[in-house]
């Protein structure tokens, strides 16, 4: 079934509680689904088990205690544990999701094994396959390299085949396990037994089987086939399941280690975690603020861009609130903590992400599905099989060949390579288009979306703070002098708005020695603008006050500004208003266009961002964006998300910050831009490496063409079983046709699958005509 978006959980009952488990020897899907069926026989009991993070966050009855709950892990074969308490934040801490210490060290012996297994099996395949390199005992080499594969490189299937069969279950892992098991042993018995041993012997390709020549054929390729490509397949999966923690460990960087509080002696500072409601912090310039708080003395301006994922900065003042994970852009404040621990806002930030991710029940791999059923039935087929066969006066060479001919072409090396080929091959190319796919459940999900959440601020927009229009009043100073006092005066601030001007200046003044002259009486008014004599001159930057008194055309470039979404800022030059500056976040210059192609792929696109409404409307205008969610803090996106999905549509988010980490978990398919933060990235499912838009449009027909691609590979393996399979049952194929039939399979879901690294995007011509809205370029006006 497909899965649906993860549902608003019902408000707990007094007696219910919610438990986190670790849970150890997930492998697939299926043995997630293994472990929620346990759990859920337990009256009262719910579970969701995520295989990316290794948890299980089960609901139960306060009758229900952990122990039993871990009991019933453990008896489904798994192995279960409460997690270990998070360190001190002072401490290099990182989240229980981010995996155990040996992590890396599990990733090498993967590694070592996958290697090894190569090395050993080529030589195998090369010369089973090819009968013209078959020298004298070549037979007996293949033998003694394949046995270390079938041996150790297939443990790990052959340990979890068993553990599976122990509690009834089959997966993937016995399918690979009696595929390995069978091949080798007829091959072990053809060598000793059955007359392959012979010094000189050659096994030629058959089309038909070759009854009574008296020599009984080696399989020795399927043995090392199957646990190599499988293996492979394997550890693509794991690498992308082990990013899934990055957003977590990412949110945990944001928080401050320590925190300056004064002391009657001066300051000194502690562990944030000895920080406690009511007390009193230091922020000086370029630190983050601790904890949630109000703040008490001193003014500056807060970049939240981090936490709200806008550029614009927030003046703070006496009485003003203060944001944990804010940074101090300005003057010294002192804070007075209001919230501490799990009660922040970055605290609570988090643990949307990790709620989010919990809730994803990864898709229940096709192949892992029908193996519950089809291994079972090669059983029992390959029994019936040998029995019959037995039973009607056949030899018991040939009875035995056909048993084992239904057990080596029901390998399943064409269902192991079905995916993981695709992917790779569909990851590789879009890595050359700049867009990274986490998984093929992401591809899955990216094929299936019809809503796209679009932030703003970095992800439509540049991200950054600049001059976008310019206005000078008429019969006065040109633009040029006007920006270069402004920026002379400006260059004593800190704020980003002096920032964005100072740099505008340096871009635009031809003499960058002129903008470096001294400035005389400064003086900055916090949540007002700053003033001083240079060159002679009393120049005033500040916020527009009265605009009845402002000579033409400065209030209209004002209210243009104000139309725009951006800040006014204007230009006093000895008393006398000289010119407007509009400073904002400009649009990427092909935000239209990308936005346009995702309505020409069926796509409703949604505008949500948590900068003002006027700023939201007039980037909406500029690209034709009819549903507008403005002012939205991160907790805002994740409801827009889920009311979304509860009207039955398939939500993608795109953003970049840590804002946008929530939403990006929670939806459907969550994108990220590259140049976003690491939380986003971490939460996203696709990341954008490319600053282009369009690449999200790229991302979906890449989706749309590499699940046709899963989807053919797919049929071909089940359908190859299912013809090959009943051709072996009664007698037409031998165990070595088997194993070619099974060979050509792979080759062919490989062949179909290399046909994607030749894709290329297509571009659909735009005609429409832009809307009217924001500048992405700089205006400059002087009447």
């Amino acid at each position: 079934m497909t899965p649906q978006p993860r549902p608003v959980p019902a408000p707990q009952q007094a007696d219910e509680r919610t438990t986190t488990l670790t849970v150890g020897g997930m492998t697939c899907a299926a043995c997630v689904g293994r472990v929620e069926k346990k759990l859920g026989r337990l009256d009262g009991v719910a579970a969701s088990v995520n295989l990316a993070t290794g948890r299980a966050t089960v609901s139960h009855p306060a009758a229900v205690s952990v122990t039993d709950l871990i009991a019933t892990v453990e008896a489904a074969g798994f192995t279960a544990e409460l997690p270990e308490p998070d360190p001190e934040p002072e401490a290099d801490a990182r989240p229980a999701s981010a995996g155990p210490d040996d992590g890396d060290d599990a990733a090498r012996a993967e590694r070592h094994r996958l290697l090894v297994t190569a090395l050993l099996s080529l030589p195998v395949l090369v010369l089973s396959m090819v009968p013209g390199w078959q020298f004298r005992n070549w037979q007996w080499l293949c033998f003694v390299l394949a046995a270390p594969v079938a041996l150790w490189g297939a443990a790990p299937f052959h340990a979890r085949a068993l553990r599976g069969l122990r509690h009834g279950a089959a997966t993937m892992d016995t399918l690979v396990s009696l595929g390995v098991a069978a091949s080798f042993s007829w091959s072990a018995y053809a060598l000793f037994l059955g007359g392959a041993g012979t010094p000189g012997m050659t096994m030629p390709f058959s089309l038909l089987p070759t009854a009574g020549d008296g020599v009984a054929h080696l399989y020795l390729e399927a043995a090392v086939g199957v646990p190599l490509f499988v293996l492979a397949g394997r550890r693509m999966e794991a690498r992308a399941r082990r990013g899934t923690g990055a957003a977590l460990r990412a949110l945990a960087e944001l928080a401050a280690k320590d925190v300056a509080v004064p002391t009657p002696d001066g300051e000194r500072r502690i562990p944030v975690s000895r920080l406690r409601v009511g007390d009193r912090f230091l922020v000086r310039p370029g630190e983050r603020v601790a904890t949630d708080g109000t703040v008490v003395e001193g003014s500056s301006a807060l970049d939240l861009s981090l936490i709200t994922g806008e550029s614009r900065p927030v003046e703070v003042g006496p009485g003003a609130a203060a944001v944990g994970g804010a940074v101090n852009s300005g003057g010294l404040l002192e804070v007075r903590a209001g919230a501490v621990g799990a009660d922040t806002q970055l605290a609570r930030i988090t643990r949307l992400v990790e709620d989010a991710q919990t809730g994803k029940t990864k898709v229940q791999r096709l192949a892992d599905a029908v193996a519950a059923v089809f291994v079972p039935a090669v059983l029992t087929v390959s029994v019936t099989v040998l029995g019959f066969w037995l039973g009607a006066g056949a030899d018991p060479q040939a009875a035995v060949t056909a048993a084992v001919a239904v057990l080596v072409v029901a390998c399943p090396c064409a269902l192991g390579l079905a995916t993981p080929t695709a992917l790779l091959a569909a990851t590789g190319r879009g890595a050359q288009l700049g867009i990274l796919v986490r998984g093929p459940e992401a591809l899955e999900r990216l094929r299936h979306v019809d809503t796209v959440v679009l932030d703003k601020t970095g992800t439509l927009t540049t991200g950054q703070m600049g001059v976008t229009a310019l206005t000078a009043r008429s019969g006065g100073l040109d633009a040029t002098a006007v920006l270069r006092l402004a920026a002379l005066v400006e260059q004593g601030s800190e704020h980003p708005l002096a920032r964005a001007i100072t740099a505008h200046a340096r871009e635009r003044h031809p003499d960058p020695q002129q903008l470096r002259l001294p400035v005389k009486d400064f003086t900055a008014t916090p949540g007002h603008g700053v003033e001083g004599t240079a060159d002679g001159h009393r120049v005033a930057v500040t916020r527009p006050g009265d605009l009845d008194g402002l000579p033409a055309p400065l209030p209209e470039a004002v209210r243009s500004a104000e139309a725009d979404g951006h800040t006014a800022v204007l230009v006093t030059v000895d008393g006398a208003p000289e010119a407007v500056f509009a400073v904002g976040d400009a649009l990427r210059p092909d935000s239209y266009r990308a936005v346009d192609h995702l309505r020409r792929l069926g796509l409703r696109p949604v505008l949500a961002t948590g900068d003002r409404a006027a700023t939201a409307r007039a980037v909406a205008g500029h690209l034709a964006v009819t549903e507008v969610h403005a002012e939205a803090r991160p907790e805002d996106k994740a409801d827009l998300v889920r009311t979304l999905q509860e009207q039955g549509r398939r939500v993608a988010v795109v953003g970049d910050g840590v804002n946008d980490a929530a939403a990006l978990a929670l939806a459907d398919l969550g994108i990220a831009m590259g140049s976003g933060t690491d939380a986003a990235i971490g939460a996203a499912d696709v990341t954008l490496v490319r600053e282009d838009l369009q690449a999200i449009a790229d991302a979906v027909r890449l989706a749309r063409r590499t699940l046709g691609t899963i989807r053919t590979n797919l049929g071909w393996a089940f359908g190859y079983n299912l013809i090959t399979v009943p051709l072996a049952a009664v007698g037409l194929l031998n165990p070595m046709l088997a194993a070619a039939a099974m060979s050509a399979s792979s080759l062919l879901v490989v062949g179909n699958s290399l046909r994607l690294r030749a894709w290329r995007p297509h571009r659909a011509t735009t005609t429409a005509r832009r809307p009217h809205g924001p500048r992405a370029q700089t205006r400059w006006e002087t009447t």
